[in-house]
């Protein structure tokens, strides 16, 4: 039996040459070409890197943010499933919205297709996610006569108070919030907590990250995005200029899948937080009635180095002294 230390060699050069981890190097294109911030028409500055675009509402700071969300969809999963393509191009940017604190409000969408009929399980799989979640498919555009197909999404919505991606702090605890009712569906790395579920289950699940942005309990959230947990803990300590220790041991995982798998999947219902340590106990209680798991999982520490412990053997699994996106406080 492989000890402790060898599992976790083993673990993190896998990870290190995950492909959906090292996807996350094509942001730093979008870091070199448009910076840090942009100028909105107001003449604020509006910051880049987070899982969504924060704009202020208005010249009254009462008026809180609108949120701007967009993804685009993997080719290979749209070929093979156009329906469970259609629901997660939805579905990734409702996550996007409300782990910035926010609620969507609108989504629109652009669709090449190679035929109408072709486009037709698309169609259904969005107009599905829609009507669970309850909010409408607005408008967008759509090609019928293309070469190829493909589809990106993309969703608005409001927040009163954001949680970010750039204020974790050394000292805070790391934070996991899934739903672990669920399944892998089919053989993708996604854990399916979604597509079967009762649609006021996912609204009222979705709606507690605008309550946790609102309690002042905690000011950092991101979304567990494609890149899994591993990649998203990377990119949310990118943004906030720090550290962080993955302890494994507490990591809420199903007990038959191997951690490679687990740390690159992506849940339809995960976020990761970074919260004062005296925060935790009212954080989980904001979860436990909806029977979401909120587990502490680790800490944010000073310094580039992503460590994962597992038993008292810890590596450094990533040194972001290095860009990984791009964007964050470097």
């Amino acid at each position: 039996m492989a000890s402790d230390s060898q599992t976790l060699a083993d673990l993190i050069a896998a990870l290190q040459l995950s492909e959906s981890i090292l996807r996350k190097l094509d942001i730093q294109a979008a870091a070199k070409t448009l910076g840090q911030t942009v100028q909105g028409v107001d003449g604020s500055q509006i910051r880049l890197g987070d899982d969504c675009a924060v704009i202020p509402n208005g010249d009254d700071p009462e008026s809180g943010y609108l949120l701007l969300a967009a993804e685009g969809i993997w080719p290979q999963l749209l070929a093979q499933d156009p329906w469970f393509a259609g629901w997660c191009a939805v579905m990734v940017n409702l996550s996007d919205i409300a782990a910035m604190g926010g609620t969507a409000i609108a989504v629109v969408n652009a669709l090449w297709s190679q035929s109408v009929a072709g486009s037709r399980p698309v169609w259904e799989g969005m107009q599905a996610a829609s009507k669970a979640y309850g909010v409408p498919i607005v408008g967008g555009h759509i090609n019928c006569d293309s070469d190829y197909d493909g589809l990106a999404v993309a969703v608005m919505g409001r927040s009163q108070q954001v949680l970010t991606s750039f204020a974790a702090t050394p000292g805070d605890a790391l934070i996991m919030v899934i739903n672990m009712q669920g399944a892998y569906y089919k053989a993708y790395p996604f854990w399916n907590a979604a597509t079967t579920a009762n649609p006021a289950e996912l609204r009222s699940h979705l709606s507690l990250l605008p309550v946790l942005a609102q309690s002042g309990l905690c000011h950092v959230a991101k979304d567990i995005s494609m890149g899994g947990l591993a990649g998203t803990l990377l990119m949310l300590c990118e943004a906030s200029g720090c550290g962080a220790n993955l302890q494994l041991d507490q990591v809420p995982k199903p007990e038959a899948v191997d951690w490679e798998k687990w740390l690159t999947s992506f849940p339809s219902y995960g976020f990761l937080l970074s919260a004062p340590v005296e925060n935790m106990e009212a954080i989980q209680a904001l979860f436990a009635p909806e029977a979401l798991v909120c587990a502490k999982i680790g800490e944010i520490v000073a310094g580039p180095n992503v460590s994962f412990q597992l038993g008292q053997a810890q590596q450094r699994f990533w040194n972001l002294s290095e860009p990984l996106t791009g964007f964050g406080n470097r």
